[in-house]
């Protein structure tokens, strides 16, 4: 079975050119797609809805940064063992703590200024963390890519207390 990258013809890199993938996804979505089927027997039906579905699947996966750099660990066999393994350096866990004061103080006050530095620090962090990732996957080290994916994956948790203590703030 064809990986993500192969279904939509594209190379299996962790930049991906969006343009192309959007195309590409286009372009497989209009052939299995289910207006094309009315008149299909019921197993080419669900032959067409399963690559659709997987073609969705897909796409979502590599269009999502934190999902694309997880798929091509996973792909070079590297489990990222998300819920057993959460060692994390300490200069990480240390960040994440100083955040979460912040974050509480900025709730607390309903400070919608607070909030926006630490989301603006947040993005940051982000962002040097995909291209670390990007690096690591470039140079095939998809142990040390596992690790930095889990990092994300806190990081993506944080920006969403962030964004709901934002709509706490405006709701009130």
């Amino acid at each position: 079975m064809q990986n993500h990258f192969e279904l939509f013809n594209l190379p299996q890199k962790f930049a991906v050119d969006t343009g192309a993938l959007d195309s590409a996804y286009r372009d497989v979505q209009s052939r299995v797609h289910p207006d094309k089927f009315v008149n299909a027997t019921d197993a080419e039906k669900r032959v067409a809805m399963q690559w659709a579905t997987r073609a969705n699947e897909a796409y979502q996966t590599l269009k999502n940064p934190q999902k694309r750099a997880q798929y091509m660990c996973e792909l070079h066999g590297v489990d990222l063992q998300t819920e057993s393994n959460t060692a994390m350096p300490m200069a990480f866990l240390m960040q994440q703590m100083e955040w979460r004061e912040e974050l509480g103080e900025a709730r607390a006050g309903k400070d919608a200024d607070a909030l926006e530095a630490l989301d603006k620090q947040l993005r940051a962090a982000r962002q040097e963390r995909l291209a670390e990732i990007e690096q690591r996957i470039d140079a095939d080290d998809y142990a040390q890519a596992a690790q930095g994916v889990r990092a994300l994956m806190f990081l993506e948790k944080f920006k969403d207390e962030i964004e709901h203590s934002f709509s706490a703030i405006e709701d009130n």
